[in-house]
């Protein structure tokens, strides 16, 4: 019965790392298409975000199965509930994929992003991505150090969001109120999807020392 069980929270985990794929590919597609004014990709993104959130759905169902038939103690029991907490996070981060998709989409076919910050939003696009794929790593191998080493790309993104604020505060912003908005929005898009990264690593730590770290 405990291997039975074991094997369950595997698959458990399994679910969660998939949802971490699902969600780097999204914003590492929305970013392009941001960046590239792709109608289609972006299209695709927010036709597919309804995955993200049925695979939400199936690791919640799975988890409250777990709950309700197991009867689980202790580790175990911090593994479920850490679990569907983390559920909520990658579907946060998958919605925020949706939100640049989106904001492509509606600019198209002019370029949101005007060319003095494309460079940063590019840069931020990779650092979600490896963020999402780091998350993955974390979550099957419940690698404490590396769960922690996720904080400094998320003080990248950071520093990158804070920079964008200098740049259209700048006297040689031309760009309007309007682009201004858009690249607020945006950068706070990318600066959530790092957070909630990073809330999902903390949550593995949890899992792990018994512990929820100091944010």
């Amino acid at each position: 019965m405990r291997e039975a069980y074991q094997e369950q929270l595997g698959k458990l985990a399994e679910e969660l790392a998939s949802m971490s794929t699902m969600v780097g590919t999204a914003m590492e597609r929305a970013t392009k298409a941001l960046l590239d004014t792709d109608l289609s990709l972006a299209e695709q993104v927010i036709d597919e975000d309804s995955q993200v959130d049925e695979a939400r759905a199936r690791a919640e169902e799975h988890a409250f199965g777990l709950l309700a038939l197991q009867a689980p103690v202790a580790g175990d029991l911090r593994t479920v509930i850490a679990t569907i907490h983390a559920a909520e996070d990658l579907e946060r981060m998958g919605d925020l994929a949706l939100h640049v998709a989106k904001a492509a989409r509606r600019r198209h076919p002019s370029a949101v992003l005007p060319t003095d910050v494309q460079a940063y939003f590019a840069e931020m696009g990779n650092i979600a991505v490896r963020l999402a794929k780091s998350v993955g790593s974390v979550i099957r191998s419940q690698d404490v150090e590396t769960a922690r080493g996720l904080e400094e790309a998320d003080d990248e993104m950071d520093d990158l969001h804070r920079h964008l604020f200098t740049v259209m505060m700048s006297p040689e912003w031309s760009h309007g109120v309007a682009a201004a908005v858009d690249v607020t929005l945006l950068g706070r898009f990318y600066e959530r999807f790092a957070d909630h990264a990073v809330a999902v690593a903390r949550r593995v730590e949890f899992i792990v020392t018994g512990k929820m770290p100091s944010t």
